[in-house]
């Protein structure tokens, strides 16, 4: 046997050996493989707590009145006799309307809040402010802030569509009443103190003035 024959045979010899070698570290395919995973199918899929369809779930209702209470369906006919109506939407113009009415009551001026008070509440407000300066009684409170807010109920008539929305509040304030001389009488002003009322707001769903009205105050 030659050598040029003998080295031929080596370098085979080689060759099928490091096929070999290769093979076993990476492996072999057989058959169908299946084509790579997508990346949007690898991110993990977020399920929606709610899917809001048409007659379903309204999650705008849902936070606040429970699912078929009067309350919801009075909450549902406002939507549907103005679709831009939103209750969280409301309720934050509720919680700045409270601060702001309570506030100008106790001070006497209401004209600042005369649109958003009916009739008989904005003389009912007028007739204690009067009773008040007749007496040369004045009041010195500072709003501290809402440490609750909530809608107690709705109603909403489909016929005039007139609709209420009734707001519970827990608010603390420190007040004082001064007499003429500019003692106190009642209170303390640098006492916080806490005070609830329930509030009910009206209005016609779908009219041009979209202030709502205080209409009742309880507690």
């Amino acid at each position: 046997m030659n050598s040029s024959l003998i080295q031929l045979l080596i370098l085979a010899g080689i060759a099928i050996f490091l096929i070999l070698k290769l093979k076993s570290v990476l492996g072999t395919r057989d058959g169908f493989e299946k084509p790579p995973v997508p990346l949007e199918e690898l991110r993990p899929r977020v399920k929606r707590d709610f899917e809001v369809i048409e007659g379903g779930v309204d999650p705008d209702i849902a936070d606040h009145a429970e699912e078929g209470s009067d309350t919801a369906k009075a909450l549902m006919g406002m939507k549907k006799a103005e679709p831009s109506f939103s209750v969280n939407t409301f309720l934050q113009g509720a919680r700045g309307a409270y601060e702001m009415i309570l506030m100008a009551f106790e001070r006497g001026n209401i004209d600042e809040i005369r649109p958003f008070l009916e009739d008989e509440i904005e003389a009912a407000f007028t007739q204690a402010i009067n009773a008040r300066e007749e007496k040369g009684l004045t009041i010195e409170s500072k709003f501290i802030g809402l440490k609750e807010l909530s809608l107690q109920s709705a109603t909403f008539d489909p016929t005039t569509k007139r609709a209420e929305v009734s707001i519970r509040y827990v608010a603390e304030l420190t007040s004082a009443v001064r007499d003429k001389a500019g003692e106190i009488i009642e209170g303390n002003p640098k006492e916080i103190k806490r005070q609830r009322d329930i509030w009910t707001f009206g209005r016609t769903m779908g009219a041009a003035d979209p202030n709502w009205q205080l209409v009742a105050t309880g507690d």
